[in-house]
């Protein structure tokens, strides 16, 4: 398997959530851990991209790190920009990957399941993209020719356009946790909901 990173983009205001999310717990770990946890043992390093209150993001990685649980390199940086929108955070985690492939993720979408993340990084393509009841969702997997054209891209454009001059590989999972972020207090709720359920079937 090629080496390969991840950028978690945890910038946003959490406005909808009415909480700051990334903080949040679920279980024995913050949704931020969570995300970033599903890595492990295939990610070299982990990026995280922070803006909105970034001191609270900083704090939890460090908390992460002393916990010495996971072997992949935490880095923190901060988007300046955030307030632009998620693709500057886009924008800025892609200057500090030094991988040919890499990965993508909000930072809420704590349940995808590792053997997910596995089966995408096993996966060739220019944008390989996780499925599930139809339903494109997170993380993605992109080559690194698309780094450059996300940095050469204008601000106010988006990934999905784009993705869309460029092949996409759509893989199969039997994983809805790719679908779920937690934009709303619903959304939180539906996650602990499916959270006590997964633990439940162990």
């Amino acid at each position: 398997m090629e080496p390969m990173e991840a950028i978690v983009l945890a910038a946003g205001y959490s406005s909808r959530a009415n909480a700051f999310k990334m903080t949040l717990r679920l279980g024995a770990m913050s949704i931020l851990e969570h995300t970033i946890s599903k890595f492990e043992g295939i990610c070299s390093r982990v990026i995280v991209v922070c803006g909105y209150r970034n001191e609270r993001i900083y704090d939890a990685l460090t908390e992460i790190r002393m916990r010495g649980r996971y072997e992949l390199e935490l880095v923190g940086v901060t988007n300046e920009r955030f307030d632009e929108g998620m693709f500057s955070s886009v924008q800025r985690g892609c200057m500090e990957v030094e991988t040919s492939g890499f990965f993508i993720t909000p930072g809420d979408c704590p349940l995808v399941r590792e053997e997910t993340v596995r089966k995408l990084a096993e996966t060739r393509g220019q944008a390989v993209i996780p499925s599930y009841d139809r339903r494109g969702g997170h993380p993605i997997k992109l080559a690194g020719e698309l780094r450059s054209r996300i940095l050469e891209a204008p601000a106010d454009s988006n990934l999905r356009s784009i993705l869309q001059n460029h092949d996409k590989q759509y893989v199969n999972v039997g994983d809805p946790g790719i679908l779920l972020d937690l934009d709303t207090p619903e959304d939180v709720q539906r996650a602990v909901d499916y959270y006590n359920q997964l633990g439940k079937a162990r």
